[in-house]
């Protein structure tokens, strides 16, 4: 397929070229104009529904960019009083509107005339949208955006000294691949010693969007907000059933793998018994992977990386570059994390990472830029919504990525060795990260069909589910106080609830699209392209499809994937 990564912003014909939005007395004009206006013909309709796209774009944008300014720098009050003047003053408002509007499209007798193939997953969404929304769960919504963020505001904060020097616990995190072993065991305690320092105010966070969240779901007419949640992510094609067959799949078919990587580090190591702060060492003599200094030099290597894949994905970076959109190096006052943002009405999306020098950090990049090259395949689709893909899709884009590439990493190391220690690394985690994923998915289930539950019950459970995807391999003896609390450094259980399981279904797909790749590289990218190019105009079965892969959690189809990487790591 042809395609360019000379991305045009949006042009504006509803809204002025120079508008932006300071007021909702400035913005609310257009939303009434929508919800005025007569719609006469199947024409009108069409124009309508443009008209929609370019002020939900516009006002998409926006709330990106505060969002951004905001995690880049946590310290800067400005920044934080921008995004939460958004959250509480702007957007709670324009949720009635939208539902009038959902409600005008689906009782338009020019509706039924529109093509029903292309509109099939949006009006879908939209008569979701509408069964959900509850006057009195504005409020509460537009509190729980602005509450999510403090997770942010407490990691970024965090600290350690080593050496005599500050570092982010990003930064920190190079020290647990040194030689020497007492130094990693006295940066791993001091990581988790910081945490436990904010131990209490991440659990009194969390029950407070517990609870809130809990009473958006009781408004809306939901048991718990479990089961809201997953109509609100549009989980049209599975279900919690889906989700507990995956966690028995991951013991059965993943655990056995996990097992056999740690108990080969251990040999390696020449360790009697392998401790939470050896996972990332390397044996003496070998030194750790060091693919790149700086974040100019992180974000060149990967241009280099992904020209030799399709000179598209590196033309899509260097468009990034162009437009400063990147802000990748650790610092303190960022907040933790990594993402890709979209940016409807630009085109362009920003990545924005916490990178610290270390192999992992090209995981993300490679990782973000997957996503990133998502945005740029669906910017064409003439609705802002037709670019709402599914996440179970998104993640497809930027894991398969993160396979892809491999064959590529030359750019960050220039000896064989390197190359090979790096790929095993990168086969490691991709099968080490399903049992935490399956621990975080089983946790939030019973966490809100518990909403109730006193932080010791939470801490409880929470020991009891990781213990069922534990390995015995690593001896985690005496370090009780960690544990109990190594679910607080996942941001997605403050800030996006139940987006995890996600990470695991998009590895079954990208393990699929990487078996294709390893017989037919160029079939493998077209069908990668031409899946992500549908942005969410298809039902996620059907995006699955365009990519040539089935969709399928059962125990089977995981253990015949399983087995083609175990079989492809001892190739290396």
């Amino acid at each position: 397929m042809t395609v360019s990564a000379d991305i045009k912003k949006l042009e504006r014909v509803f809204l002025p070229k120079d508008f932006t939005i300071t007021t909702w007395e400035a913005l609310e004009p257009y939303f009434k104009n929508l919800t005025e206006r007569v719609i006469n013909s199947t024409e009108a309709l069409q124009q309508w529904l443009k008209d929609i796209s370019e002020l939900e774009a516009v006002v998409s944008e926006d709330a990106c960019w505060r969002q951004i300014k905001m995690t880049c720098d946590t310290t800067n009050p400005e920044l934080e009083e921008a995004f939460t003047f958004f959250m509480m003053e702007i957007q709670p408002k324009i949720q009635p509107y939208a539902d009038v509007l959902n409600k005008k499209l689906i009782a338009s007798p020019f509706t039924e005339a529109l093509d029903h193939e292309k509109y099939f997953t949006y009006l879908r969404s939209v008569k979701k949208n509408i069964d959900l929304f509850r006057e009195d769960n504005i409020p509460l919504q537009a509190e729980l955006s602005v509450m999510q963020q403090q997770y942010g505001n407490i990691a970024g904060k965090m600290t350690v000294e080593v050496n005599g020097k500050e570092f982010t616990l990003q930064q920190a995190g190079k020290f647990l691949e040194s030689h020497d072993r007492s130094l990693r065991e006295e940066v791993y305690r001091k990581i988790q010693e910081r945490r436990l320092q904010d131990k209490e105010a991440m659990h009194e966070l969390y029950t407070s969007l517990i609870r809130k969240r809990d009473q958006v779901a009781k408004n809306a007419g939901y048991a718990n907000y479990r089961d809201y949640k997953f109509v609100e992510l549009g989980r049209f094609d599975y279900s919690k059933e889906d989700c507990f067959q995956f966690h028995e799949a991951v013991k059965l078919h993943v655990l056995p793998l996990v097992d056999k990587i740690y108990q080969q580090k251990k040999q390696k190591l020449g360790l009697d018994t392998l401790r939470p702060w050896d996972t990332e060492a390397e044996p003496d003599g070998i030194k750790s992977l060091h693919p790149f200094t700086t974040g100019k030099d992180l974000l060149d290597k990967s241009v280099t990386c992904f020209s030799k894949m399709h000179p598209f994905f590196a033309d899509c970076l260097r468009k990034m570059e162009e437009l400063k959109h990147f802000d990748l190096e650790s610092r303190k006052g960022k907040a933790p994390g990594g993402y890709n943002c979209p940016l409807t009405e630009s085109g362009a999306p920003f990545i924005f990472m916490n990178a610290a020098g270390q192999m992992g950090d090209v995981t993300t990049m490679v990782h973000e830029g997957g996503h990133a090259i998502h945005s740029f395949l669906s910017h064409h689709l003439e609705l802002s919504a037709f670019k709402e893909y599914p996440m179970e899709i998104a993640e497809v884009a930027s894991m398969s990525m993160e396979l892809f590439s491999m064959n590529h990493w030359e750019s960050f190391f220039d000896n064989e060795e390197d190359l090979k220690r790096a790929k095993e690394h990168q086969l490691e985690r991709t099968i080490t990260i399903f049992p935490w994923i399956a621990t975080i998915d089983k946790f939030q289930h019973w966490v809100y069909e518990n909403p109730s539950h006193t932080p010791e019950e939470r801490t409880e459970k929470w020991m009891e589910i990781t213990k069922e995807f534990s390995t015995g391999a690593i001896d985690t003896s005496g370090l009780e106080a960690y544990r109990q609390i190594s679910w607080q450094r996942q941001l997605h259980l403050f800030e996006v609830p139940f987006y995890y399981i996600e990470y695991g279904i998009a590895q079954l797909g990208a393990i699929g699209l990487w078996m294709q790749y390893i017989q037919n590289p160029q079939k493998a990218l077209d069908n990668y392209m031409n899946a992500l190019s549908l942005g969410g105009t298809k039902t996620l079965p059907d995006l699955y499809a365009a990519a040539g892969l089935k969709f399928d959690l059962s125990p089977d189809h995981i253990k015949t994937l399983m087995q083609f990487v175990n079989e492809q790591m001892e190739l290396l």
